[in-house]
């Protein structure tokens, strides 16, 4: 095998590709990335959940087909200087030369490598910075705790031309609306997809235009698949089992009380009142006609307090939050102003963007107050 290709193009393909190798490769070859030289260079990975990869043009001298360390290679790339790559094979290595820095890698049994899964059929496309800004919405309030596998997933529903993305770790729960292209315009499903593989994949396929999935439902591939492809890049990840809960019942159908105020501004300012608060103690926020008030710490802890302007609409209340909490709901906001509708003190917040006139938010994230002492 012997190619040429730009340091760069090298760079992120590898990197790409490399997301799907395992961090405990349950067989050696497992932790290797496979290298196909054809019309164009293929790199792919795989752990038989999650596989990964990349097409890129390149100059082929000689074809070939070998197996090399993933993160090694990943490490490699991203180090090299801004010159061109030439990679060849010799004997039981691959050698890869830029400018006046060469590598040389041992081989990896590519007859061993297991086949990657073929991609399922394809059910739509969507926009693909669209797409990567709502999943990064959602899967911050996806679980990270693996005893509960259902809630370390993104669901997503399938109905017509709109796209639902749905997360919780039963503190908190965020729910993204989209709308997309379906190649059936009467398809329905719905699939839980593992979050981290999701929220990876998203935000590296920003480099096309348009985000293919494909999908096979459970009984079809056994566990059921899905996948997406873009821009050269293609991935696929097995779906996961269990019950999601039964979200819509959570959200609230009816609001007492609603406040809004810059987003910008109430993150910085959270994030200043939370350094004072010690691990597990929530940041407190009074709301009053015209202002609202946030505190964190109390007797004889640091303590800090911050008065912010904000248009409320309601009668007095206050409730607290885990402050980290909070700033993820904040953070991924795609409105300048939010809105924070209320129940009661001892009931979820619902937190928005503001929607144009007659309009529904299209991305709601719904936090579970911290009960006060007292």
């Amino acid at each position: 095998m012997k190619f040429q290709v730009e340091r760069d193009v090298l760079a992120e393909a590898v990197a790409w590709t490399a997301r799907a190798l395992p961090a405990r490769p349950a067989l050696p070859v497992l932790a290797g990335m496979r290298l196909q030289a054809g019309e164009d260079l293929t790199l792919s990975s795989f752990d038989y959940d999650v596989s990964a990869q990349a097409s890129l043009p390149v100059a082929v001298e000689e074809e070939g087909d070998v197996l090399v360390s993933g993160r090694l290679l990943a490490e490699i790339t991203r180090s090299l200087p801004p010159r061109p790559v030439e990679v060849h094979t010799d004997g039981a290595r691959t050698i890869l030369t830029c400018g006046s820095a060469q590598f040389s890698l041992l081989m990896l049994p590519a007859e061993d490598y297991p086949a990657l899964p073929d991609m399922p059929p394809a059910v739509g496309t969507v926009e693909s910075d669209v797409f990567a800004a709502a999943v990064a919405q959602v899967a911050t309030a996806a679980g990270r705790d693996d005893t509960l596998p259902a809630l370390t997933g993104v669901r997503i529903e399938i109905e017509a031309d709109t796209l639902t993305l749905i997360a919780t770790d039963r503190y908190r729960l965020a729910v993204r609306e989209l709308r997309w292209s379906p190649a059936k315009p009467d398809l329905s499903a719905a699939v839980l997809v593992p979050g981290r593989a999701l929220a990876d994949t998203a935000r590296a396929l920003t480099a096309g235009a348009e985000v293919s999935i494909a999908l096979a439902l459970p009984g079809e591939n056994g566990d059921g698949m899905i996948g997406f492809e873009g821009g050269g890049r293609r991935a696929t990840t097995r779906l996961l089992g269990g019950e999601f809960p039964r979200y819509q019942a959570l959200l609230p159908d009816q609001v007492n009380a609603t406040a809004e105020l810059p987003a910008a501004l109430l993150s910085e300012s959270v994030k200043r009142v939370a350094l004072v608060a010690e691990r597990n103690t929530p940041v407190r926020l009074s709301f009053t006609p015209g202002q609202l008030l946030l505190e964190a710490g109390t007797g004889d802890e640091a303590q800090a307090a911050e008065t912010l302007e904000a248009s409320y609409e309601g009668d007095d209340i206050q409730i607290a939050f885990n402050p980290q909490y909070l700033l993820d709901g904040l953070t991924v906001m795609d409105s300048d102003t939010v809105r924070i509708s209320f129940t009661a003190p001892a009931k979820p917040a619902v937190i928005t963007g503001k929607p144009a006139a007659d309009q529904a938010p299209d991305y709601r994230y719904l936090l579970m107050p911290i009960r006060l002492g007292g």
